[in-house]
């Protein structure tokens, strides 16, 4: 960290100027460079692009960007720059909401240090705890894990914290909407006082804001949330649609957009479990993931979807933040989400895709939700168009739509 600066800096970079930006730019390492040649990561995203840099110098930083858009090689790279590869203790330690999300934080990690002798551990609950001791006993160098399982193994005395130099705290604002803030506050206490911290969330609501003013020392700030929130790859939609029949809706519209992949979003457990009965009667590949699951079945099912195996995968909110695939083509909102920003997270799990394809998001709306369709506008920024469906539309009672003022 650095106390020289007074005033947080705020980054909103990320326009035309840089689109001729490398990676070789950045001030990254000739091992990162070839890490990054080695996994076909060409030029950087704008948040790459800005966060890097900074990150790089050692002091604080947040990072506010929509999902999506590459925030774990932003932190991920300048960690590796940071590891001492001779010393074979525990040096850095990224949190994360979900074991699905600490798992790929994890998979990056070893993707982008695999010119480097580095070794990367994950520790998640719902895990042998005596196979992760076992890690932490022949030496880990990056950790990754959720924040009570951290926590656990630092009580027990073997996740030490002594010799960190850089914490991430990865989409901080959904660990606290689950409830991991008094571990998160009690494992940043406990963490050496001259550390990096490193801070990556879509949204900074004012509880994050608490945080990050509290744990971090005049932090640079990267913002490129904007007004505009939804990606520029993904399509939306909506189609109104009566309750009774959004089962019916939903079959015609797979059959009509033929998905390569799709994730099916619900609000519930047990509409999640409902829906995976309708469709698993009939069709091989489809799959569910909520927190309900056993963990082994949760990690079974994104793992067939990640080769491919699952075309329709039915996921509630948190289980589905931690499902990172560039092969899904679509989203469809069977169950509005309860909140406008749960809406931005569901849409960039596509939009992901290398060719020129746009991603298609489709919001489910019936008569009573005109309202929470118009709050979702106001938050992206945009007037979603109307997909109609013939004999599935029905009639909307909404507020007129307020002026959205379009970002240039």
């Amino acid at each position: 960290m650095n106390d020289q600066d007074n005033t947080a800096a705020t980054d909103t970079s990320g326009g035309k100027e840089a689109e001729a930006v490398t990676f070789s730019d950045l001030g990254l390492g000739e091992s990162s460079l070839r890490a990054l040649d080695h996994v076909g990561f060409e030029n950087p995203s704008p948040i790459q692009r800005s966060f890097i840099p900074k990150a790089l110098t050692g002091r604080d930083c947040t990072g506010q960007a929509h999902t999506g858009t590459g925030k774990t090689a932003a932190f991920v790279l300048p960690i590796l720059e940071a590891i001492d590869h001779d010393l074979g203790v525990t040096q850095a330690l990224v949190l994360a909401p979900t074991r699905e999300l600490a798992d790929q934080v994890k998979c990056e990690a070893e993707r982008l240090a695999y010119t480097s002798p580095i070794r990367v551990a994950c520790f998640v609950g719902q895990r042998d705890m005596d196979r992760q001791i076992r890690q932490l006993e022949r030496g880990v160098q990056v950790a990754v894990g959720t924040p009570g399982r951290v926590k656990d193994l630092n009580n027990r005395g073997h996740l030490i914290f002594d010799n960190l130099r850089v914490v991430v705290l990865d989409e901080a604002d959904r660990m606290l909407d689950i409830g991991f803030e008094p571990e998160i506050r009690d494992i940043l206490r406990r963490c050496p006082n001259n550390r990096q911290t490193l801070l990556l969330s879509a949204t900074l609501p004012p509880s994050v804001e608490r945080l990050a003013k509290k744990y971090m020392s005049n932090p640079d700030r990267v913002d490129l949330s904007g007004d505009a929130v939804a990606v520029d790859s993904i399509d939306q939609f909506f189609c109104t649609v009566d309750p009774d029949r959004k089962f019916g809706l939903l079959v015609r519209l797979l059959s009509e957009q033929k998905p390569t992949q799709v994730i099916v979003f619900t609000r519930t457990k047990r509409g999640a479990d409902s829906l995976y009965r309708r469709f698993s009667g009939g069709l091989s590949n489809v799959g569910v993931m909520h927190g309900d699951l056993p963990q082994s079945k949760r990690e079974r099912a994104l793992k067939r979807f990640r080769e491919g195996q699952i075309r329709l995968l039915i996921a509630t909110d948190v289980a589905g933040r931690g499902i990172d695939v560039s092969t899904i083509s679509h989203i469809v909102n069977y169950d509005i989400p309860e909140y406008h920003d749960d809406y931005i997270h569901r849409i960039g799990r596509t939009g992901r895709m290398t060719s020129d394809a746009k991603g298609q998001a489709f919001t489910f709306v019936t008569r009573e939700q005109g309202d929470e369709l118009t709050r979702i506008e106001i938050r992206v920024n945009k007037e979603l168009t109307e997909y109609t469906v013939p004999e599935y539309e029905a009639y909307r009672q909404r507020s007129p739509r307020p002026t959205v003022n379009t970002v240039a």
